[in-house]
């Protein structure tokens, strides 16, 4: 062992020892009470970047901003985009939401992020898994949380110094690239902490908010629910239990909802705002559905589909199920679909795509008559829809 430590250079060798060894912030378990409302940090709504470093990255943001705003994918609907904003505000306070711009994006996956500019994205698939005011404003809580903490900054100037040193350890050879790989962790085991410090400060927006402050361990028990159900569609293995990756900036979801549950416990029963909620997104409801159906994600579509319907399925909903069950085609896939276009038609007979899902799953189940009857539906309520002579061939008109 001697032998082999002369063999490493001393600068190396301090180096990986010192991003080894824990650091008492990365190591500190999870808080185990939420501090008071009180304890929210002052907060001044008109913060300028200070230093080279905070400009140079306010700078940056400021130029993916413009990018982002003549962006094709963001959701030009000046209704949905307040209401957002007003579900933000109430979550972390009217002086800490002033300054924020809000951009819906229509990407099929959860996510949402702050730029530290002032700049906060939302994915519609986000807007799609959450059911009530109170998970949204949990989530958007947790992502303002970062820019509260400058945690953007922090990151880049972590990450600058850890990729020069992990850059300069590739000249030391085999040892040090262990060293380099100790600088590499030493990023994301970083980023996991920051991640922790956001859901307790979210928690604590929660707290003074009129918002729930146990709906953000119900986001986190769906994912997982979502993505084991994902991973059994596939044959994979599920990663709930996983421990977390060498390289993952995220505590493992099921660590993640369990903290969550256990700190928000005591806290206050809130309203959910589940009703107003899907008021507000029905209009974009069956388009961010299409979207989703588009994945080719059979297992974590079926799952989430059932979530959202809970006791009471929906025409879209309905009509999403049939759509996916059609997608994949088999045999029994198919007797299934054509019951779930007759019930979303039942609920809604002027769905158009309704009866055109439902004409084509029967033409392919070799239901002749049938299914020319119910595309002829669709052909009356659509007469100007641009399928229109594929369909009127395939009824004989």
């Amino acid at each position: 062992m001697r032998a082999l430590l002369r063999g490493i250079p001393l600068v190396a060798l301090a180096l990986a020892l010192f991003l080894v060894l824990p650091v008492s912030a990365s190591a500190a378990p999870a808080p185990t009470t939420i501090p008071a409302p009180a304890d929210l940090p002052p907060y001044s709504p008109a913060y300028q970047p200070q230093g080279t470093d905070e400009r140079g990255l306010w700078m940056w943001a400021d130029e993916d901003e413009r990018e982002l705003r003549d962006s094709k994918f963001v959701i030009n609907d000046p209704a949905l985009q307040s209401y957002v904003a007003s579900v933000l505000c109430r979550a972390v306070g009217q002086d800490r939401c002033r300054g924020v711009r809000i951009y819906l994006v229509r990407v099929a996956a959860f996510n949402a992020n702050m730029s530290p500019n002032g700049t906060m994205q939302v994915w519609s698939g986000l807007l799609l898994r959450v059911r009530s005011e109170a998970e949204l404003a949990a989530i958007l809580g947790h992502e303002f949380a970062h820019f509260e903490l400058r945690h953007s900054l922090a990151g880049f100037r972590k990450a600058r110094t850890m990729t020069d040193i992990a850059a300069w350890m590739a000249f030391l050879g085999q040892y040090g690239a262990t060293a380099q790989q100790a600088a590499i962790g030493s990023i994301y085991q970083f980023s996991r902490e920051q991640e922790k410090q956001a859901d307790l400060l979210s928690l604590k927006y929660a707290i003074q908010s009129p918002f729930s402050a146990q709906a953000a361990a119900h986001v986190w028990q769906r994912l997982m629910d979502e993505a084991d159900a994902t991973a059994l569609g596939r044959k994979q293995r599920s990663r709930r239990y996983d421990r977390v990756a060498f390289f993952s900036t995220h505590p493992t979801p099921l660590d993640r909802a369990t903290y969550l549950a256990d700190l928000s416990a005591d806290a206050a029963a809130k309203p959910e705002g589940a009703e107003s909620y899907s008021a507000a997104l029905a209009k974009w409801l069956p388009e961010f559905l299409s979207d989703q159906l588009k994945l080719n994600d059979f297992g974590g579509t079926e799952y989430l589909l059932s979530s959202l319907a809970g006791e009471h399925w929906t025409a879209p909903l309905l009509f999403a199920r049939a759509e996916l069950y059609r997608q994949r085609g088999n045999p029994r896939d198919l007797v299934a679909a054509a019951d779930f276009y007759r019930s979303a038609l039942a609920a809604d007979p002027e769905m158009a795509e309704g009866w055109r899902g439902l004409g084509l799953c029967l033409m392919r189940d070799r239901q002749q008559a049938e299914g020319a009857a119910a595309l002829k539906n669709y052909i009356r309520l659509r007469p100007q829809a641009a399928d229109i002579s594929m369909l009127q061939t395939m009824t004989g008109e």
